[in-house]
């Protein structure tokens, strides 16, 4: 595949994805099992999960890494694959481990107890809370404590090809995630150019953040510049609105404080989400059902290649909305061809059986 695919932010993006599965953290030499999605780090009793395009409402990190406790991993396997969201994990990490009415067991939510029925009729529903009713009350049992199965998170940016325009661009939003501290680090991976000193290193860049010097077509990289940690279990900044940056332009900028509660939801909303998605879920935002969409092989990671246009496409560029999509025939999708429906659902599959190895402990039916 030609190296130009890793000019775009995407390819870039899955290549550093695939490069922290394998070798994370840096400079830890990696592991011995090869190949995408088979990969698990035991460089300090800690396993590692990687999802991208994830955060909260007002930042959205490239590559988020999860830095996790293998046994606590496995015991969140109980619960699936499918996130926990704020009203289930509020049901599930306070339930009781003898039978007790739910409005007794469970700390006031702050919003109606109706939503919090609905949460447990959900937990119910998944089998991860045991349920009874006593007259009109509905008792709850817990079936398993939920784990502390998240330790550290680690955000990365990725610029492939950091300009000064771009270094404008990110830096405010470098800013904005060392003053929340709601990642355990924050880095930028960027392509390395073998200058003595990397470009980036230049930049008028927040000293909080690391820099990894990665190349995208052998799977190595280097740290430029080592991160500081971030004060996770303190108040943190959200930066609201800052002033122009013109020399005319006098304004103060606007910002609040957020406590280490919200904080600790927060990071527990993003390792949820994470834990579903994964980083080969790009699939599920291009077009696998597209006659010219393929999988191609490379270092033993899959990369999508579109064979219309003879490269690796963009999730952007690979939508209905493409001049080259072509439907896949029906047949293609009928009679179980070539196995259990058409190319398209067979690499959904393959990504699908791969990110699941990530997270030990599902059974081969769980997704």
């Amino acid at each position: 595949m030609d190296s130009d695919a890793y000019s775009t932010e995407f390819g870039f993006e899955l290549r550093t994805c695939e490069w922290v599965e394998r070798e994370w953290p840096p400079g830890s030499g990696g592991n011995d099992r090869k190949g995408d999605g088979e990969s698990e780090n035991e460089i300090e009793n800690t396993a590692t999960l990687v999802a991208r395009q994830l955060g909260t409402e007002r930042r959205r990190w490239d590559t988020i890494v999860l830095e996790c406790d293998p046994d606590a991993l496995g015991e969140r396997a109980r619960f699936g694959p499918t996130r926990l969201d704020s009203d289930l994990r509020h049901v599930v990490r306070n339930a009781p481990a003898e039978w007790t009415y739910y409005r007794e067991a469970l700390p006031h939510p702050g919003y109606p107890w109706r939503y919090v029925r609905e949460a447990i009729h959900r937990a119910d529903d998944r089998a991860i809370l045991e349920t009874r009713k006593d007259g009109n009350r509905i008792q709850i049992r817990r079936k398993w404590p939920y784990p502390d199965w998240c330790e550290r998170i680690v955000a990365i940016e990725n610029k492939p090809d950091l300009d000064r325009s771009a270094a404008r661009r990110l830096r405010p939003q470098l800013e904005f995630d060392v003053a929340l501290g709601l990642a355990d680090e924050v880095w930028v991976a960027t392509r390395r150019t073998g200058d003595r000193v990397e470009p980036i290193l230049l930049e008028d860049l927040p000293v909080e953040a690391g820099v990894l010097a990665f190349d995208p077509d052998d799977l190595s990289a280097e740290v430029a510049w080592h991160p500081r940690s971030l004060a996770i279990g303190e108040p943190g900044t959200r930066i609201l609105e800052r002033p122009g940056g013109n020399t005319h332009d006098g304004s103060a900028a606007r910002f609040e404080y957020v406590d280490p509660e919200w904080k600790r939801e927060r990071r527990l909303g993003i390792a949820e989400r994470a834990y579903e998605r994964g980083w080969r879920s790009f699939v599920e935002t291009m077009r696998p059902d597209c006659r010219h969409f393929l999988l191609r092989e490379r270092d033993g990671q899959l990369l999508p290649y579109c064979g219309a246009k003879g490269y690796q496409p963009t999730a952007r560029e690979c939508s209905g909305d493409c001049p080259d999509y072509v439907p896949e025939p029906p047949a293609w999708r009928t009679k179980g061809w070539p196995i259990e429906g058409g190319p398209g659902k067979r690499s959904q599959q393959l990504l699908s059986d791969r990110r699941r190895r990530q997270r030990p402990g599902l059974e081969p039916s769980s997704e």
